[in-house]
């Protein structure tokens, strides 16, 4: 790379709680690093974060407004606002392109780009996604004891929360399927069993907030509930990462190994879009992907020292 003011040994794309613990790791490590903050992140609309021991219940975004301004006693890290388009290159010679038409260069790229969440297109049920509408029982599971809850879902692993909840949190739990949905036997079961009512009627519309929800169904009837699950299908954001050929696993998140190392060398990821092949599914945790960012910080910082290295180490 030649010297055109606008290289660094790490990018690191994302700004949310993994991209901002690497960047610290990387500043303590006195390593010239961009990150690139493509916007608010997934959970902005949720009142506060949990299971983050000292920062229970803290505002994800004030967590983020803390974490940039720690960044400022670092000055070998720069935090800018942008959306990476374009990921190109290899090991020590990477480039990322913003949309504004901005290119740098960098000896290493950490992904740290996370998920979308894609909620049923149900009128008042989008907006309402991470007020009113939860989608983790081990983030709001807490919050819910006791309450009235519908649980929308027509895949066995998103009824099957219903369950979960219903053996932690409350017993007045229905499952709303939006409509006439084939599911399991042992499924249908447990839902017997627990005394879980099953609709399956289409509905046309979400409506009130927390505490006092009311589900409109196409014929008509309505049902109030204080509080609703919903495990949205998510979509990992890994069109960089597929930009370099980098390998994703059968669900579309971005395979990584024990060092938080893609399929490509030089190429890391942390939070939300990766996970090892052995765990069935991926954790979407804020101190998960602040913990991700730290290990990939880490052996990123590793492997570009040991690559300087006069004499190499067997």
């Amino acid at each position: 790379m030649t010297d055109t003011g606008n290289e660094y040994d790490v990018i690191i794309v994302g700004a949310g709680a993994a991209g901002l613990s690497a960047a610290q790791v990387l500043g303590r490590q006195q390593r010239r690093t961009l990150v690139l903050d493509g916007g608010p992140p997934r959970n902005s609309p949720a009142d506060g974060i949990h299971m983050f021991l000292s920062r229970d219940g803290f505002s994800p975004l004030r967590l983020l407004e803390t974490g940039r301004h720690e960044l400022r006693a670092y000055p070998g890290v720069q935090v800018v606002a942008g959306r990476a388009t374009e990921s190109t290159g290899r090991i020590d010679e990477f480039a990322v392109t913003l949309d504004n038409g901005e290119r740098h260069y960098a000896r290493r790229l950490l992904l740290a780009t996370g998920q979308v969440d894609r909620p049923w297109a149900v009128t008042g049920l989008p907006e309402r996604f991470g007020r009113s509408v939860m989608h983790c029982p081990f983030c709001h599971g807490w919050e819910s004891r006791g309450k009235s809850i519908v649980v929308f879902g027509r895949e066995p692993a998103e009824v099957m929360l219903a369950a979960y909840l219903a053996d932690r949190y409350t017993k007045e739990i229905t499952v709303v399927t939006n409509g006439p949905h084939t599911l399991p036997e042992p499924i249908l079961g447990n839902l017997r069993e627990l005394g879980i009512p099953l609709i399956q009627k289409p509905v046309t519309e979400l409506s009130g907030e927390l505490d006092d929800l009311e589900v409109h169904f196409a014929d008509g009837s309505r049902t109030s509930f204080q509080l609703a699950f919903h495990r949205a299908p998510v979509e990992p954001q890994t069109s960089l990462a597929v930009q370099l050929g980098a390998e994703l696993l059968p669900d579309g998140y971005l395979r990584v190994d024990e060092f938080a190392q893609t399929t490509v060398p030089g190429l890391a990821a942390a939070g939300d879009l990766a996970r090892l092949p052995a765990l069935p599914d991926g954790l979407t945790l804020v101190s998960q992907a602040a913990a991700d960012g730290v290990r990939a910080a880490v052996w990123l910082e590793q492997g570009m020292f040991r690559a300087a290295l006069p004499v190499p180490l067997s």
